[in-house]
């Protein structure tokens, strides 16, 4: 398009987080209709379906939801699925982050069932490795306790008084 000259900054992920979820797109079936989970299940972008699965249960475990001030970025690079979490006050004057990793590279030559019919944070991914999907969710929950034992109840508490007041 031309527009280089007018970029004064590229912004990188762990500068400019995202809501959980932001940009991916998904499409709801029934839990139980196997034809339909079958034809979808061509759809799945497995780097996707983890991420999102990694950040869903971060934000879960966070008890989070749109009114509360959590963001995230995630990065699957040489088979390891990093996720960056961080909450903030409503002011941004206080605010806590951190990054953890676990690896999403399960194959199933590996005797790993794809799909046992779990739902990992109400995604269902049938083509996509049982352990990789445990690993994703342990992932955000894991990263969630760190932050949690860090301060981030306090934080999120705070948030949720200041948002019910308004």
């Amino acid at each position: 398009m031309g527009w280089e000259s007018r970029v004064g900054q590229i912004l990188k992920p762990e500068d400019c987080m995202y809501a959980v979820g932001q940009g991916a797109l998904a499409v709801e079936v029934r839990a139980k209709d196997q034809d339909i989970l079958n034809m979808v299940s061509a759809l799945h972008d497995s780097e996707t379906v983890l991420r999102c699965i990694a950040e869903r249960a971060f934000l879960r475990h966070l008890e989070g939801g749109c009114s509360v001030p959590v963001a995230v970025s995630t990065v699957v690079k040489d088979s390891q699925l990093y996720l960056t979490g961080a909450v903030y006050s409503l002011d941004g004057s206080d605010s806590l982050q951190a990054t953890m990793q676990t690896d999403v590279h399960f194959s199933h030559e590996d005797g790993d069932s794809p799909y046992d019919g779990a739902q990992h944070v109400g995604i269902t991914a049938k083509t996509i490795s049982h352990c990789a999907l445990e690993a994703a969710e342990a992932l955000g929950i894991d990263l969630a306790n760190l932050l949690l034992s860090k301060g981030a109840k306090q934080i999120l508490t705070v948030a949720r008084q200041l948002n019910d007041a308004q």
